[in-house]
């Protein structure tokens, strides 16, 4: 296949991840359990700004992996227009979550884990690393974040 637009700029790829989080309702989250063993699934997500909110049972392997590895990779996209985002993790009991949070999940998916399982818990990520990439002639610029700190500034407007 050959490559026929141009690399965006780094002020371009933050502006269209910016854009995947405000738009998106699912996300790939990647765990891993302490013997190393991964675990990949979709599940719906919020995004506040700063953080994504996910929510699953505590019950299963992503759950246990997020709560006691407190560390996740979340992806987006295709191999044509990836997103990956390595978060760290605090997990929150539906009667411990911030009722914004709670509230944002519930408006924007339509579902209240609290009232669907005792089980169910919610996690917040907040992005530590971020990359994005459109095909491989933009892979040297991939890294939009690092340490929690964009290193790309917000696009104007």
């Amino acid at each position: 296949m050959k490559i026929t637009e141009p690399p965006r700029t780094p002020a371009q790829r933050r502006r269209d991840v910016t854009e995947r989080l405000e738009r998106e309702t699912d996300v790939w989250v990647a765990t891993a359990d302490r013997e190393g063993l991964p675990c990949l699934v979709a599940l719906w997500f919020v995004w506040d700004g700063e953080h994504l909110w996910l929510s699953t049972r505590l019950t299963n392997p992503t759950g246990r992996n997020l709560r006691d590895g407190g560390r996740a990779r979340l992806a987006f996209g295709d191999t044509r227009d990836v997103v990956l985002i390595d978060g760290e993790v605090d997990t929150y009991t539906p009667q411990d979550v911030p009722e914004e949070a709670a509230r944002a999940f519930l408006a924007r998916t339509g579902w209240d884990p609290g009232r669907d399982s005792a089980s169910y818990a919610y996690f917040r990520v907040r992005p530590v690393a971020v990359q994005a990439w459109h095909e491989g002639h933009e892979l040297p610029r991939r890294h939009l974040m690092r340490d929690g700190v964009w290193v790309v500034p917000a696009p104007a407007g």
